[in-house]
Formats: C-alpha cells, structure tokens, sequence
C-alpha cells in the first residue's frame, strides 16, 4: 500500500532527527572519551608526584631516611590503593609498603570508599630534596578508569546521550508530524479543489495566497479554473449564436417549402432566389466551423512552399471587389511587387480573405477600405485599413478570441473569422495586430517571414511597383 506524502515527510524529518542526534552522541561520546582519558592519566601523574612529594617532604623533615616517619604517611600515600617500594641513592631498600601495611581497618575502609582494581606498572620516580637526588620510589597505582566512581560517572554521561538521542528522535517525530501536515495542506486543497472543478462546480477556487511555490500553484490553477469557465462561457455564447444563425434560414426554408407544397407559394424564380440565398447562408456559418476546426490544426497540416505573397493579396483583392462595389465601399490596394514568404498559398488566402470579409462587413456605404503590402527587411507586412466606426479600447485586447463578438456588433457572422487569422498567421512563425480608434476605423497588421535574406536583399533592390484595385475603377495593374 503506497504511504502518503505526509507519512513519507514525518519519517523524513524522524529519520533526520535521529540520526543527527545518533551522530552528535556518537562524537560527543568519542570526544569526551578522549578528554576524560586524558583527565586520568593527569590525574594518575598527579598522585605519583603527590607520592614522591610525600616521601620527599619526609627526608627533610627527618634529615634522611626514616622508616617510622614513613609509616607513619602511608594512609596519605597510599590513599588510592597500590604499593611503594623505596631505595636509597645507593640502592639499598629503605622502606616498602602496600595496602596491608593499613592494617585491616584501615584496608577495609579504603576498599569501601575507592573500590579495588587492577594494579597499573611500577613506575619508576626519582626523589629529590632541594633539588638533589635522594632516592628512588618504585610506585604502583591502580589503572586510570578502574575506581567506581569514574565508571559511575562515565556511565551516567552515556545514558544521558542516549536519552537524549532517544528525547531528540521523539521531537523529530512530532515536528515532522505536524510540518509535514501543515506543508500537505496547500496540496490537499488544490486535491480538492481540482476535483470539485473536474466534477463540474466551476465556481470553486483555492484561497492560497502564500508567496512560495503552492502560493504560485495557487494562482495557476485560479487562472486556469477562469479561463475554462470564460472557455465555458464562451462555448454556450457561440452554440447560441450558431443555434440562432441556423435556425432563421432553416425557419425561412421551411416556411417556403411548406408553402410551396400547400401551393400558398407559387415556385417562381423570386421563390428559388430566396431558398438559395437562404441555403448559401447556411453554407457560410457551416465553413465558419469548419475554418476554425482547420485552423487549430493548421500547424501541423501546413502545405508549405515559396508563396508570391503580392500576387495572392492582389488576387484575393480582385475577388471581393464585386462585393464592395455592390456595398459602396472604395476598395484601394498598395502592393509591392515580389514579396515572397514561405507558406500555404490556401491559408494565406483564408487570412487575406478573413480581413477583407470583416472589413466588409464593418465599413458602412461610402466608406473606405486600404490594403498595403510591404516589406520591413525581415517579414512581409500586410495592413488592411477601414473606415469603419472603430473598436472599443476595453474590447481590442479580445478580438482574437473564438466565439468573442463585440458588444457593439451589428454585423452576422459566428465572430471566428479574426481567430482564424489568428492561428493561421501563428502557424505561419508570424503575428497579427490591431489598432483602433472609435470613429476613426480599424487596423489589422499580418507580418509573415520573407523566405530569405537574399530574396529580401532583391526585394529592398527592386522598384516598388504598386497596384491599384478599385471598386470603383475595376482592376488596374
């Protein structure tokens, strides 16, 4: 059974605890070893030296060796048990004495106060009075480490670190418990929160306002939870707006036929030229979907080769000037010749035909609409300009959004024609932009790659030769 992230963090931490304190009594243990051997051995030196002080006090004291005076200090030498033994200068024997010489109380006592153990080496210590040589002793102490007292004491520091280390790994454990609880719960409400919004309550955020990287989790999926409810939004906006385009054509188509077969309308040519417009308008919101199902795709179906970019906008151009004659709208192009890009000629001429088709529809009776063509050394740069009454400023920055459709728009349409221009123009490595005045008309801006710097090079060379479409004037070249 998988354990959970809170589990694996509070054994983390309990882990971590633990072994650091594990590791802190190890080397505590093995400093203090070292410092605590060291302290018995200088205080096994100082008992020898307080042995040959002793002797040599008494030597003064006496003016020479003097064996009852030197009985008479053997409790005081020999104190923490262990054996002397004295020679002369000459090396004759002078005194000797050893824990029996106490006498039983005396040895009695001492085994009770200071414990016994095992002799250390003989030492051998020369005896000096006035700073002159005056004997040997030959002294044997018991082992440093051996009286009850310095086991006692080293027993009890070593509990203590386990006890601590054992104290530490408890702490470790609860720190890591409620850590690890707290860190999960930005994570256990993004859980929550995503299966709330996956189980269709769009409405439902998180409330993370934390600066570290769940604080940043946080605002992504509010971001993300907002754009699929506008996606929502915008979803049930455009099966409306789809909804209402076909139901007045299939409305008007039904009303005729039913009439025509009640014999209520009579199937004249009037008759036939209403169907068809009616069928016709039903073909355009069809390819509107179908346009923009293309263009989602389009970066990955792309036909690409060498496009004479200049050639496709006059052509495109020319088809549309029927229409803005018939709408009384002065279409005007300024094309310069030779731009060349790198792309599908079919969407190109969907991304011209898309401006000129909003332009279109947008431009009242005695308006205007320019296209110009050019280049700037790197991309070719199409602008299509129009007279028409402008976009709100708060409603520039969504054109390019599928389904979106201005408040102010009077105009049919599905509002997916600009957000195929969109894709279509990303597919092709460029951008599109647009710039727009209320009252003033719109701008849009393609800027598509030139195929290569040497055809650049012979574009910037060449004349710029400029073609003029009127629709008024009909096509001039």
């Amino acid at each position: 059974m998988p354990r959970s992230f809170a589990f694996r963090l509070t054994a983390a931490f309990a882990g971590i605890g633990i072994s650091a304190a594990a590791l802190t009594a190890i080397l505590v243990n093995i400093a203090f070893g070292t410092r605590f051997t060291g302290y018995l051995e200088d205080r096994q030196e100082s008992r020898e030296r307080l042995v040959v002080a002793t002797l040599a006090d008494s030597y003064k004291r006496a003016d020479g060796w003097d064996p009852r005076d030197l009985a008479a200090l053997a409790p005081a030498a020999l104190m923490d048990g262990g054996t002397i033994r004295l020679e002369d200068v000459s090396g004759r024997p002078v005194w000797e004495a050893d824990e029996g010489s106490l006498g039983t109380h005396m040895s009695e006592m001492h085994q009770e106060m200071m414990g016994s153990g095992t002799l250390g080496p003989e030492r051998t210590l020369p005896v000096r009075a006035d700073g002159v040589v005056v004997g040997t002793a030959f002294v044997r102490l018991p082992e440093t480490g051996l009286f009850p007292q310095d086991a006692e004491f080293r027993s009890e520091v070593n509990r203590l670190l386990i006890f601590g280390g054992i104290a530490a790994g408890l702490i470790a454990v609860v720190i890591g418990f409620l850590l690890g609880k707290r860190a999960i719960a930005p994570a256990r409400e993004l859980t929550r929160a995503a299966r709330d919004l996956a189980a269709g309550d769009r409405a439902r955020r998180v409330e993370l306002e934390t600066p570290d990287e769940f604080g940043e989790m946080g605002r992504a999926f509010n971001a993300m939870a907002d754009a699929i409810d506008e996606e929502d939004r915008l979803r049930r906006s455009f099966a409306a707006d789809v909804a209402h385009e076909l139901r007045t054509p299939l409305a008007i188509l039904l009303s005729h036929v039913e009439g025509m077969q009640d014999g209520v309308v009579d199937l004249d040519d009037a008759a036939l030229a209403s169907l068809h417009e009616e069928v016709l308008r039903l073909s355009r919101s069809v390819a509107d979907l179908e346009a923009l199902a293309s263009a989602d795709a389009a970066g990955f179906s792309l036909a690409l080769r060498e496009v004479r970019f200049d050639e496709l906008v006059v052509d495109s151009a020319r088809d549309f000037s029927g229409a803005f004659e018939t709408a009384g709208i002065d279409l005007q192009t300024e094309v310069a010749a030779s731009v060349i890009v790198l792309g599908d000629p079919a969407r190109l001429r969907q991304v011209v035909s898309n401006l000129l088709s909003n332009a279109l529809k947008f431009t009242p009776a005695r308006g205007y609409v320019r296209v110009y063509l050019e280049t700037d050394g790197t991309s070719a740069v199409l602008r299509v300009a129009d007279s028409g009454p402008g976009i709100r400023e708060d409603e520039l920055a969504r054109v390019f959004e599928r389904f979106y459709r201005g408040r102010g728009a009077t105009a049919g349409g599905s509002g997916i024609g600009l957000t195929v221009v969109s894709e279509l123009t990303r597919a092709h490595g460029g951008e599109v932009t647009v710039a727009s005045e209320l009252g003033r008309g719109t701008t849009f801006t393609v800027r598509v790659p030139l195929t290569s710097s040497k055809q650049r090079r012979s574009f910037m060379a060449s004349s710029q030769r400029l073609t003029n479409v009127s629709s008024k004037g009909g096509f001039q070249r």
